[in-house]
């Protein structure tokens, strides 16, 4: 097999890793939808998402990725989590 080809699959089985962590977060993000649903808290919480952005920014920093970046994938999957607490 080609090594091109080798790394790619390497690539396609961290990208099943991503999805599944990204189902397994959505999960957690339904349960606490109806928590807060049953403690009538707002779906919003600008204070945990900046904290959430700030951590995320901070390891990208250490693992040396672009922090924008980063947080630019973080806003979307925060969106997603957000739009499923409704």
């Amino acid at each position: 097999m080609d090594k091109i080809e080798v790394l790619r699959g390497k690539i396609d089985v961290i990208d099943e890793q991503i999805l599944q962590a990204i189902e397994q977060r959505m999960e957690i993000c339904r349960a606490i939808g109806e928590l807060k649903k049953q403690q009538d808290k707002p779906i919003y919480d600008n204070l945990r998402e900046a904290k959430v952005f700030r951590r995320v920014k901070n390891h990208a920093e250490q693992l040396k990725l672009d922090p924008l970046q980063i947080e630019r994938i973080y806003r979307e999957i925060v969106n997603m989590c957000s739009s499923v607490q409704q």
